[in-house]
Order: C-alpha cells, then structure tokens, then sequence
C-alpha cells in the first residue's frame, strides 16, 4: 500500500526491491540490461540505463543498504518537499550521478555500474540541510551520529574511495549523488542554508 504522504518514495521504493529482487534470484539478465556501461553511454548507445541502472542491485548487501537509508530519509522528505519537487531531487542525484560515472569511465569498455546510490545520496544531503541536527545510527555501531559530521566524513570517504577504486562500490556515484542534493537545495530553497547557518 503506498503511502499517501510519500507516494513517489513508497513507488520508487517498491520498484527498486522489486527488479533488484528478480535479478537476483529469478531472471539476472534484467541487471545486465538496466546496467549503466559508460563506455556506450558516452557513444549514443544504451542511454536508457543512466535511469534503469538505478532500479537494480548487485547483491542483497547493497541493497538493503541503499533502500535502509532511502526509507529513513526519503518518505519525511517527500511529505516536506511535496512529491513533484521530491521527484526532480531523486531524478536530478540520479542523472548526475550517473554523468560523474560516465565522465570518469567513458573510455573503459568492460565497466558497468548499477544500484541508485546516487539518487539516494542526493537524497540524504538534501535532509541534512533542512534537518542538520538529526543524528544517523551506521550499523552495527550503535552510537548516535550527528548528521553533519556525518556528511563531512561520507564526503571525504566517498572522495578518497572514488580515487583509490576502494571496493565494487561506485563511491562516485555517493560523491556526485550528494553534491546534488546539496546543489539542488541551494537552488530551490536558498533560504534553507541561512537556515542551516542560524542552527551553528
């Protein structure tokens, strides 16, 4: 049942489990073709998948990962938000996300990418701006983080990951998909940065 004050985010979230369930267990040629490769991509060719690749996943791990922080974050945002802006934030992280990724590998042939890391970090940022005193628990510590300390750590992470290929994990995807939702906030709602500055 969608939520009534979320329905962007219960579909999303509901697709995203969906496929990324199929292609895991029944049919693993959907993630091959909702895959993002940079290479074609760059080239005029598979140009659907800068969308599809955001609605699969490679494993249960990331998975559960991505859509645990997409359901604390993403169904408060879009009933603050209202869905129609909710919906250009998660197009504009994944969109973006995905252009780092083609910019970065666009003459790598066998590189392929999957998973909406970087809608849902888009996400996130977007929610640390409007609630930065928020505070995040990272499983398994069980200590409290709050959120702005973790979006300077998350940053610097994703930042030093991206260049030192750390993992199957597209941490370019996490930097460019938090940039955006930091950008895309500056643009809609500037007042919400004097906002964010009143709280420090």
């Amino acid at each position: 049942m969608l939520d009534l004050q979320s329905p962007v985010a219960a579909l999303i979230f509901a697709v995203t489990i969906a496929l990324s369930l199929i292609g895991l267990f029944r049919d693993q040629s959907i993630i091959e073709r909702f895959a993002m490769r940079p290479y074609y991509v760059a080239r005029g060719k598979q140009r659907e998948t800068v969308v599809t690749s955001g609605f699969v996943h490679g494993d249960l791990g990331h998975l559960f990962f991505n859509m645990f922080t997409f359901f604390f974050f993403a169904f408060d945002l879009e009933a603050f938000l209202g869905s129609v802006r909710f919906s250009i934030l998660y197009a504009v992280g994944l969109i973006l996300s995905s252009v780092c990724s083609i910019a970065k590998h666009r003459n790598n042939s066998q590189y392929a990418t999957i998973g909406a890391s970087g809608a849902i970090s888009a996400v996130l940022f977007a929610y640390i701006v409007y609630d930065p005193t928020t505070s995040l628990i990272i499983f398994p510590i069980p200590v409290p983080i709050p959120a702005f300390l973790f979006a300077v750590g998350y940053v610097a992470y994703s930042y030093w990951a991206a260049n030192n290929e750390h993992g199957r994990i597209n941490h370019d995807a996490h930097l460019c998909g938090a940039f955006s939702g930091l950008g895309f906030v500056l643009v809609t709602d500037p007042q919400a940065y004097l906002n964010l500055l009143r709280v420090f």
